[in-house]
């Protein structure tokens, strides 16, 4: 695992679909985690290569019973996935199963974050949605957002240096954590006119504007 829960604060568990370190998925969660707000603290999830097969109706194994303990503490989950053919990676459903089985997502704000062009994982996320609907998780949806990456984007830390991830990043953290008080979420402030990209609040932005930041910067280029 990367980083620990800090006391009081809200906890965002971040858990990649890849078995990869070094995967486009792994290094957007890795920069989530580098790049939180300070009001929120995060973990990232790293066992997933390491989790037993699901067995219906066997008693979990220490990696799963050290899983739900992770959920468990977490007061939201920000997935993000790769898709493996037409759907989830096995080893992401596999995780997924146990924490069904359990009843270990009942009730547990959810959202994805996807880091690839529309049509390049549709059915990942489909049925990502389906498997935590099944388990009574609440997907939050004004939280869930797509920010095309490239490889290139990512540094020899493993980091994600786009700019706009970063500023996606800190806003979706909000808005989940706001979506997990509130039963209608506000209508956000700003947008990004762009099918590839859905609305996400912008944080200090005056009601009706199109974009405007804590400092009353104009949008960026990417936003235009």
């Amino acid at each position: 695992m990367t980083g620990q829960y800090r006391r009081g604060m809200t906890c965002v568990l971040l858990i990649p679909g890849s078995t990869r370190d070094g995967s486009l998925h792994t290094a957007a969660l890795r920069t989530a985690a580098r790049f939180a707000p300070p009001e929120i603290t995060t973990m990232l999830y790293g066992g997933l290569r390491a989790l037993p097969a699901f067995a219906p109706g066997e008693a979990a194994p220490a990696e799963i019973v050290e899983l739900r303990a992770l959920i468990v503490e977490a007061d939201a989950i920000l997935f993000s996935t790769p898709e493996y053919a037409g759907s989830l990676p096995g080893s992401l459903k596999n995780l997924l199963d146990w924490l069904v089985d359990g009843g270990d997502l009942e009730g547990k704000p959810v959202a994805w974050l996807s880091v690839v062009g529309p049509g390049r994982d549709d059915g990942a996320r489909a049925a990502l949605e389906s498997v935590l609907g099944h388990g009574g998780a609440r997907v939050m949806k004004p939280a869930c957002v797509r920010i095309p990456l490239e490889m290139a984007a990512v540094d020899e830390s493993g980091l994600v240096t786009d700019g706009r991830l970063h500023v996606a990043l800190g806003d979706m953290l909000h808005v989940l954590i706001q979506a997990m008080v509130e039963t209608q979420p506000k209508q956000p402030s700003w947008q990004v006119h762009s099918s590839v990209y859905p609305v996400v609040v912008q944080r200090g932005a005056r009601p009706g504007s199109a974009y405007e930041g804590p400092s009353g910067q104009s949008a960026p280029e990417w936003l235009s």
